[in-house]
């Protein structure tokens, strides 16, 4: 590949790192042709991009990025799939999901997510369990709102009450 060629895919490869948030780095080698289009399949469906890419252009083009992916570079070595999602625990649940048919592939070598590395398979049922920014933030939302929801019930049914005594006394005095 010519050194002009090779800049031009840097470049590609460094623009699509910065349209997602979250980056895994997988070994998908001893999958067949029919596994890999399976995957692929799995991974559009799942909003999850997949590339399988060369390590050198792969550390160059993180090297020009602005983001810190120093702690990936120990792992790319030998043939290294990409799966870049904006969720962060989409592509860890995609290939739990994924492995249920095949126990071994595709293995987690590592992943970049909300500012953390993960190193290795050990973490992917701690990614699969992180939530999304979105998915805290409705949560801190559901915390918020159950105090005022309380005290709207609790001020609903008081008023019941209140309205039951009033009607019992006003019968009453006729």
């Amino acid at each position: 590949m010519k050194k002009e060629d090779k800049a031009q895919v840097i470049e590609m490869i460094g623009n699509t790192l910065a349209e997602y948030a979250c980056v895994y780095l997988t070994q998908t080698s001893g999958m067949n042709a029919e596994k890999t289009s399976e995957l692929r399949r799995a991974c559009f469906k799942g909003d999850v991009k997949m590339l399988c890419v060369k390590n050198t252009l792969l550390k160059e083009a993180m090297k020009a990025s602005e983001v810190d992916y120093s702690g990936l570079f120990d792992l790319l070595h030998g043939e290294t799939s990409l799966l870049l999602s904006n969720v962060g625990n989409a592509p860890a649940k995609l290939i739990k999901a994924f492995r249920k048919k095949d126990d071994t592939l595709p293995v987690l070598k590592g992943a970049y997510v909300e500012e953390t590395v993960y190193v290795g398979e050990e973490n992917l049922e701690t990614l699969a369990h992180i939530k999304s920014k979105n998915e805290l933030i409705a949560d801190v939302v559901a915390l918020l709102q159950s105090p005022a929801k309380n005290v709207i019930s609790a001020l609903n049914s008081g008023a019941g009450k209140l309205h039951g005594i009033l009607e019992t006394l006003s019968k009453k005095e006729n």
